[in-house]
């Protein structure tokens, strides 16, 4: 089957936005509210385990704060520090704060230009996607994807496979004609669940994940003046991803 469409990830994939962006955006949250939450990169980095930012904060307070007694509405109490946490993202992401990862946009300009369909996968907020994109990525180029499916969109969120079979379904394509693009393992699982091959880009936070299963695990896409570094599966034989590498590694 030929290689037609491509579908990313955002979180880490896109862009490093974990550790740099909704972490402080969180806190900035936390603070706004008056509570004495605070997510340092150590802490964030294990909460990362559990998918969507309204789950995180409920599983840090089950897990992590027992202290901390859960006043009436508590559901609606984080349902707002979501969104005042979108909304300290967005502001971060509009200044630029948040740069693409290596060799995201030139892939996405070579993918573009080589007729391949670009779509989006994503747990994070729709709003997110589109300011990461038009202020990081550049103006306009939220139209370089055919698909952007985020957020609640599905009511099961990564690892279950549900947005990825989403984009597909808006899009009229099978899995055997795409390849993903994660960074962790449960993105890796949702990706697998809706029989797509994988290539992995690692990051500071998903570095000890289990990718097994992955078509590819890379540090990152790599640029021709900054080359990237195979962890596992074929190495590219070049310093950095290209279309016809893509197509190779979906082929095999």
């Amino acid at each position: 089957m030929t290689l037609h469409a491509l579908l990313f990830d955002v979180d880490g994939t896109l862009a490093d936005t974990e550790r740099d962006g909704h972490r402080p955006a969180f806190n900035q949250a936390f603070a706004e509210a008056g509570l004495d939450w605070h997510w340092d990169v150590a802490l964030y980095g294990k909460l990362l385990a559990v998918t969507g930012g309204k789950e995180r904060m409920k599983h840090y307070i089950d897990r992590y704060r027992p202290d901390y007694r859960k006043p009436a509405g508590f559901d609606a109490m984080v349902a707002d520090l979501h969104k005042a946490k979108t909304r300290h993202y967005v502001e971060l992401a509009a200044r630029g704060g948040i740069p693409m990862r290596p060799g995201v946009k030139r892939l996405l300009a070579e993918a573009r230009a080589a007729g391949l369909r670009l779509a989006i996968a994503t747990t994070t907020t729709p709003e997110n996607v589109t300011v990461l994109l038009e202020h990081s990525l550049g103006p306009g180029t939220q139209d370089w994807f055919e698909v952007i499916a985020a957020g609640d969109i599905v009511p099961a969120k990564k690892p279950a496979p549900d947005i990825y079979l989403y984009a597909m379904e808006k899009m009229g394509i099978s899995a055997a004609e795409c390849l993903a693009f994660e960074d962790s393992e449960n993105g890796l699982k949702a990706s697998l669940g809706a029989g797509l091959k994988t290539l992995v880009t690692v990051n500071d936070y998903t570095l000890d994940h289990d990718f097994t299963g992955a078509a590819v695990v890379l540090s990152d896409l790599g640029d021709p003046g900054t080359p990237n570094r195979c962890i596992a599966g074929p190495d590219p034989g070049q310093p950095f991803v290209d279309v016809a590498y893509l197509r190779t590694l979906h082929a095999g």
